[in-house]
């Protein structure tokens, strides 16, 4: 997989080509036959999709009302004023009780899931750690750009629509770039090299491909029987699972090329489209490109499809089918799931769970009210304050004729008696509003979590002490790890799941090695069969209980230093083994990418051979040493590549001074092992011998800080303690 920050493309061997051109199996050519085979045209297969496509339309009908309150909900964080309001009069004012509410949960809950330690994957297996498989996750999760583009969208959804809908597919592009090259001169066009070179340009295909992650809303996913706890029991009870797609013509000619729809159907659809509305269901993007200010003039063009996923009985046996609707009785496609691990590409759950419902409750149904009340409240109080800003004058008639010389303006002159003409103050009754609307906020913030850790405020009166911003930020703490701990373990640990599935299925182990390096070589040589996914190797998103071991890091160290200092003879038929607790300690720390980098393994430093390492230095990689390499070998055989091949990259001469170096680096390194056995060995920490300055005896523990500032009153005086020492008088 190429990448776009210009990484340097590596060469393979000869081996590695000779696999490419074996091909695949008959047995396995069949199988991906199958799974691409039309199946709409086979008995009785056309009339049970039918069926199917009366219960979804039905579905969708039975769910209306909830996306049409979904689409208020929106309304509402969008800060646009609807038909609910009560009053109605000169201000336009919206108070964004709930839209900063939301926000606020979002920044939490996404700083909480990507901690600042870079770490987001967790693997638990009988052996080693996969660091090259766990390293291309962390690359898988930076390319979808979930941190900045995926997650803060579906929290988002996840408080409005009171559903997580997430759905992951492999996308591939193609890239056309042109480069400059060196090319060698010859004679009148023959292959005789002149010795000189000029430059010249060529052409390069650049191919991307990853995992995608794609967000629906709520509205636009039936999940059939709408009481199903999971998709699996859903598709086991005869149920469904139903995505609404909103093509246009041109989407529609690009599947029919790609072959995911039949041509005769998808000519018959583009036929018959016309810019009859035949929108059935409310469509959420085009409400919030409403909110932007943007005017969606296609919603009349396109085609409203259904994707649907459902078990069929084809040739005797049940399977997992993809199925496309185009309309009322049009089957536009019928296929068994094109996707190995046989597994539906929807990752769905709900903030809120509802017993006995497969879809939860959103968090704004508990406060839209407020929202309308605070709204109401802001809007009389500024009608009012345009009267309270204006004084009101009273005069008498009668004794003051000359009403109309009384006009407000700068160093105006009133022709009247003083005692005739009198000021009064319209009642400020927006004080009063802006009252309403704290108690409505207060309420709204206490109803969505909501705490004074999580949203910047300005300062006011109330006073607090260190107890209570301790308590404050103790529920802040476990209230977050709650919410993303659901988060965490129904959308996002499936989705590394999904990440591995796709990879498998999808990547060329080539192009692997062309992104990653060396990383991608031990990604290369490390093959994962996608049976034992399962059961080899067991992963889940680690972002979340990161943040929940920044304290326990320390208390890991300190056990750590007690349990160095407990002698032999103290558990007699056990050893302790300290490296898991390393190991862990400097991942946690310093993340997957780093750590197999400080804390290495000795069956990873496996030594490659010089013919490799040329192969990989003259298509331009740089690559590090080994310290397990033969030096002396390895320079040999660099320096006859580079007399009989050139170094056209510089990376050749680079890796000889760095084998030249490390040559030098084990001559120190033996040297000082000798002069230490030559003084004898030094005493360890807390021992007979000296220890080494800044370590920490066996079995100590860091202490706490010292207590600071005046202590509160009624406290004893240590002085004065039964078990205490007193302290040392001076003077």
């Amino acid at each position: 997989m190429a990448e776009d920050d210009g990484d340097t493309r590596y060469g393979v061997s000869d081996e590695d080509d000779d696999e490419d051109e074996i091909g695949l199996s008959e047995e396995a050519e069949e199988q991906l036959s199958e799974r691409n085979e039309e199946l709409k045209d086979k008995e009785g297969v056309e009339k049970a999709l039918l069926e199917i496509l009366k219960d979804v339309e039905k579905g969708f009908s039975d769910q209306w009302e909830r996306a049409n309150a979904q689409m208020d909900y929106w309304d509402i964080y969008n800060c646009k004023l609807g038909p609910k309001q009560f009053y109605s009069g000169t201000s336009r004012v919206f108070v964004p009780l709930v839209h900063d509410a939301v926000n606020a949960r979002v920044t939490r809950f996404v700083n909480q899931i990507f901690p600042p330690s870079g770490k987001h994957v967790e693997v638990t297996a009988g052996e080693d750690k996969p660091y090259a498989v766990m390293s291309l996750l962390e690359h898988y999760i930076r390319k979808c750009r979930l941190r900045t583009n995926v997650l803060p969208a579906l929290c988002r959804n996840g408080d409005i629509e009171g559903q997580y809908n997430l759905y992951p597919y492999w996308a591939r592009n193609e890239r056309h770039v042109v480069k400059r090259v060196k090319r060698s001169m010859t004679v009148d066009e023959l292959p005789i090299d002149t010795g000189e070179e000029h430059d010249d340009i060529e052409e390069e295909t650049i191919i991307h491909q990853q995992p995608w992650v794609e967000v629906i809303p709520d509205a636009d996913v039936l999940v059939l029987p709408q009481t199903a706890q999971t998709i699996e029991q859903a598709l086991d009870e005869g149920g469904s699972v139903t995505i609404i797609r909103r093509w246009g013509k041109a989407k529609i000619r690009k599947l029919i090329r790609d072959g995911e729809i039949d041509k005769e159907a998808g000519q018959q659809i583009l036929a018959e489209m016309t810019g009859k509305d035949r929108e059935k269901v409310p469509d959420k993007r085009k409400h919030l490109l409403d909110a932007c200010g943007i005017k969606d003039e296609g919603p009349n063009k396109r085609l409203l499809a259904y994707e649907t996923w459902t078990k069929l009985k084809i040739d005797g046996e049940r399977r997992i089918c993809k199925v496309h609707f185009g309309g009322e009785k049009l089957v536009l496609s019928a296929r068994r799931n094109p996707y190995w691990c046989d597994k539906v590409p929807l990752l769905s759950a709900s903030v809120m769970k509802v017993e006995g419902a497969f879809k939860g409750v959103s968090k704004i149904t508990h406060v839209e009210t407020y929202q309308y009340m605070a709204n109401d409240a802001i809007n009389e109080g500024m009608d009012s304050a345009a009267y309270a800003l204006m004084p009101i004058v009273m005069t008498n008639p009668e004794r003051n004729p000359r009403i109309d010389t009384m006009v407000l303006s700068v160093a105006a002159v009133w022709q009247t008696s003083p005692q005739d003409t009198q000021f009064a103050q319209f009642p400020q009754i927006w004080k009063d509003a802006f009252t309403i609307v704290s108690t409505a906020k207060d309420q709204v913030f206490q109803t969505l979590s909501v705490n004074p850790a999580m949203i910047p405020q300005a300062a006011t009166g109330k006073k607090t002490n260190q107890a209570q911003i301790a308590n404050e930020q103790q529920v802040d703490v476990l209230t977050t790890a709650d919410a993303v701990t659901n988060l965490e373990g129904e959308i996002l640990t499936p989705l590394l799941q999904w990440f591995l599935w796709l990879d498998h299925q999808y990547r060329d182990e080539v192009l692997t090695v062309e992104s990653f390096g060396r990383m991608g070589i031990q990604a290369a040589m490390q093959r994962i069969e996608p049976v034992q996914m399962d059961r080899r190797y067991e992963f889940r998103w680690f972002g979340v209980e990161a943040a929940r071991s920044a304290q326990q890091i320390q208390m890991q160290m300190a056990g750590l230093n007690v349990l160095r200092g407990i002698q032999p003879q103290y558990h007699p038929g056990y050893q302790i083994d300290l490296t898991p607790i390393i190991s862990q300690f400097v991942e946690n720390t310093y993340g997957p990418r780093l750590a197999p980098l400080i804390f290495k393994s000795i069956k990873d430093q496996l030594s490659i051979s010089a013919e490799f390492e040329n192969q990989l230095l003259q298509a331009g990689m740089d690559l590090p040493v080994n310290p397990t390499d033969n030096d002396q070998e390895h320079l040999q055989e660099h320096a006859r590549e580079m007399q009989e091949g050139g170094d056209m990259h510089g990376t050749i001469r680079q890796h000889i001074v760095r084998h030249q170096m490390q040559m030098q680096l084990k001559q120190q390194q033996q040297m000082m092992q000798q002069a230490q056995q030559q003084q004898g060995a030094q005493g360890s920490p807390g021992g007979a011998g000296p220890g080494v300055a800044g370590t920490p005896r066996p079995g100590g523990a860091a202490g706490g800080p010292r207590p600071q500032g005046q202590m509160p009153p009624g406290v004893i005086h240590q002085d004065r303690m039964g078990m205490g020492m007193p302290r040392l008088a001076r003077g």
